[in-house]
């Protein structure tokens, strides 16, 4: 599967965002994952989003063009991925919430402690990392070139027709958005409406 070109990202994240559902991320060790469920973070319009307040050392990779991936920790012990949106400096970006293994599942099940259920593999942020292998390292990798051996791709499943929309998760400021958009009746799903 090719990468999606950066014209796909290159646009607001709330264009880009739903159309990211039923893409697939691939991680060159065999690891993919169907996304099932996003978010979208639009800076300066954005009191939610990272780069609200501009560029810093930890969401520089955020200010890059549509394309890249920043890559943040959070609660002091957990990794979130996102892909970078629109043209670079203007700190957009879609958290990448869920998926839907496909392959490598045993190796998402040792990085996940050796879970039974596959919905449990990556049905959230922090564990679509942990099953992915995605980790400091990977913050500023372009997907659309391979870079690091992660991407994001098509199968050819087009985005749902109607997806489900809802609020984002654990935030307080524009909580109010309906800038989260998932795949409906898709048990990967972190948290149906």
């Amino acid at each position: 599967m090719k990468p999606l070109p950066r014209s796909f990202y290159l646009r607001h994240p709330v264009a880009v965002a739903p159309e990211l559902l039923n893409k697939i991320l691939v991680r060159d060790d065999g690891r993919a994952g169907r996304i099932v469920e996003v978010e979208a973070y639009a800076g300066t319009e954005d009191a939610a989003a990272h780069s609200f307040k501009g560029r810093t050392p930890r969401n520089a990779s955020m200010f890059g063009p549509g394309g890249g991936l920043y890559v943040y920790f959070t609660y002091g012990m957990h990794w979130c991925a996102n892909a970078v949106c629109g043209p670079a400096d203007q700190g957009w970006a879609v958290l990448l919430r869920a998926l839907e293994p496909l392959s490598g599942l045993e190796e998402m099940r040792k990085a996940r402690g050796d879970l039974l259920r596959d919905r449990d593999l990556a049905s959230g942020p922090a564990k679509l990392c942990q099953a992915m292998g995605i980790a400091k390292f990977l913050d500023g990798a372009d997907l659309v070139k391979r870079d690091r051996g992660i991407w994001i791709a098509s199968d050819g499943m087009p985005p749902p027709a109607e997806p489900a929309v809802g609020t984002r998760i654990g935030i307080r400021l524009a909580a109010e958005k309906p800038w989260r958009w998932y795949v409906p009746g898709n048990r990967h799903v972190s948290k149906p409406r």
